[in-house]
């Protein structure tokens, strides 16, 4: 791995074993708030970001940095999504981690101009780190990896339903589910990704495009081989905050495939 990759690694070991790993299936109850409905945020949250926000600082002063919870504080940090800065989703799985299960990670990537340039994906019960650079591949713990497809015979889908309207819940299930062998999505986009490109799901739609969420994510599998593209086509921006739809795929025939169907 790269020296920066290396400090990376450190950085989100050191937060997950000083804040998140102590506290799996230990979090008292004021250490749980609601920002809305179905989306928790725990000490946890906060306290990794504030680390993270701090050392990126140090790592790279002048650039900006965009946190997860920094935005549900103070939404005008949307706006260095359109210059260089770092995107932190500093717990991913939140809703997971808050029930006591797995997966959940920590998600950070460099963008500039709107786009990810650099990304890395940790999930701290494997010591697992899926990072990428733009134009320079995708890697795991620094072996270089090609995404792969699962081989079945019906492709596998992991669907987002949580934030479908009823409408969209039936085209579902009418336009995709007798062409798929259909699965539940892992609730955590630094476990979605992987499963993408390392053979264990073929396609996955997100109706939310958050930046934190998808910014490192999408760059990865697409530098692994895969497709992750807006439903029209077009790329991911990172700074297209509000713009709803995206696919991921494990391989560009594939995403074609689905998005087909699903335009249908």
């Amino acid at each position: 791995m790269s020296a920066l990759d290396d400090e990376i690694h450190d950085l989100l070991r050191f937060a997950a074993e000083r804040s998140m790993l102590p506290r799996f299936r230990a979090l008292a109850d004021d250490e749980i708030e609601m920002k809305g409905e179905d989306d928790p945020v725990t000490i946890v949250d906060r306290e990794i970001e504030s680390f993270l926000t701090d050392a990126l600082t140090k790592l790279a002063p002048g650039v900006a940095v965009v946190g997860e919870e920094a935005v549900a504080e103070d939404e005008s940090v949307l706006d260095h999504l359109s210059g260089q800065c770092w995107i932190i989703d500093p717990l991913d799985g939140t809703a997971n981690f808050t029930e006591g299960k797995e997966p959940f990670g920590i998600i950070v990537a460099l963008a500039d101009a709107g786009k990810a340039v650099a990304g890395w994906l940790y999930d701290p019960n494997k010591d697992r780190l899926c990072h990428t650079k733009l134009g320079e591949g995708a890697f795991v713990n620094g072996e270089r990896i090609a995404a792969r497809t699962t081989t079945s015979e019906q492709p596998v889908a992991a669907i987002s339903r949580i934030f479908l309207t009823e409408e969209q819940r039936a085209q579902v299930d009418a336009k995709l589910a007798p062409h798929y062998s259909m699965v539940d999505i892992p609730r955590c986009a630094a476990e979605q990704y992987p499963r993408l490109a390392l053979g264990e799901n073929d396609v996955s739609s997100f109706k939310r495009t958050f930046a934190w969420d998808h910014a490192a994510g999408v760059l990865w599998l697409n530098e692994a081989g895969g497709k992750a593209a807006r439903l029209d086509g077009s790329e991911y921006r990172v700074d297209e905050h509000g713009k709803p739809g995206l696919v991921g795929a494990s391989s560009p025939a594939i995403w074609d495939e689905f998005v087909g169907r699903a335009l249908s």
